[in-house]
């Protein structure tokens, strides 16, 4: 064999590898018309396969969908319903999981105040800074509800476990994103992941941003520096080592172990 055939045939080899452990994210989406952001979480190459289907569902909220998608989504399996959304939020916008008995339902809220006015202290802060200086302060501030989310997760066994924020982007995102790193998924598809929120919920968020004032309209959007800069925090103060960050804010040695289990790629 020549060296330039040897060579040909490596590169055709390597390709075959590529490909085969390239991500799309639109492979994850649910298809159902009257969904918003709404994908399964398997199917993430992480480092030692892929991440497990029929465990997770990240969504928007649930009051902002249309037709029979609800029905829909139990009829796939949704059990279980976790609700990241403040308390004035679904005040005012409701939760139709909330009472039916046929699913678990939880509110465990990742943001304090009320992101829908502007003058909240929060939306205030993001007036001059970006969505992933507030992802830092929702793990510094609120690790202890992030550490109760991710153990309903690993203890959930009956089909489905969605959960949820407003649009499905930043609260929702950032969960998914612990999940991710904890299954060895790459930097770059978890950023991936993230941004294509805004281009699966663009037709509800455009006319939205549309009435914001430009140093806000990108608080509707899901810019790749956000995730980035979550990382960024990350792997500076905890080398990367999420685990590690989930014991210092109360999950215990033996529930991080059994979140790993139930994270391990297939």
């Amino acid at each position: 064999m020549t060296c330039i055939r040897f060579l040909y045939i490596m590169l055709l080899a390597y390709e075959k590898e590529v490909n085969m452990c390239s991500y799309d994210p639109a492979s994850q989406k649910i298809p159902h018309e009257g969904l918003l952001n709404t994908r399964e979480l398997g199917g993430m190459p992480c480092s030692e396969g892929t991440f497990p289907t029929g465990l997770f569902i990240r969504s928007g909220s649930p009051c902002f969908f249309s037709g029979d998608a609800v029905s829909y989504l139990k009829s796939i399996g949704v059990r279980t319903v976790i609700d990241l959304r403040a308390e004035p939020e679904i005040i005012r916008d409701g939760n139709p999981f909330m009472d039916d008995p046929s699913v678990k339902f939880y509110n465990i809220p990742l943001f304090v105040g009320d992101p829908s006015a502007d003058t909240d202290p929060t939306m205030e802060f993001l007036r001059t800074h970006h969505l992933g200086d507030f992802y830092m302060i929702m793990l510094n501030e609120l690790g202890d509800r992030i550490v109760k989310i991710l153990n309903i997760l690993r203890t959930h066994t009956d089909g489905y476990c969605l959960f949820h924020c407003a649009h499905g982007k930043d609260r929702t995102g950032v969960i998914a994103a612990i999940l991710y790193l904890l299954a060895g998924a790459s930097r770059e598809d978890i950023v991936l992941n993230y941004k294509v929120s805004y281009d699966y919920a663009k037709h509800f968020l455009d006319p939205l941003i549309a009435k914001k004032d430009d140093d806000m309209k990108h608080t509707l959007r899901s810019d790749a520096i956000n995730m980035e800069i979550l990382l960024d925090y990350l792997e500076r103060e905890y080398s990367m080592d999420i685990g590690r960050y989930l014991l210092e804010n109360g999950m215990t040695p033996d529930e991080l172990e059994g979140l790993k289990i139930r994270l391990r790629p297939q």
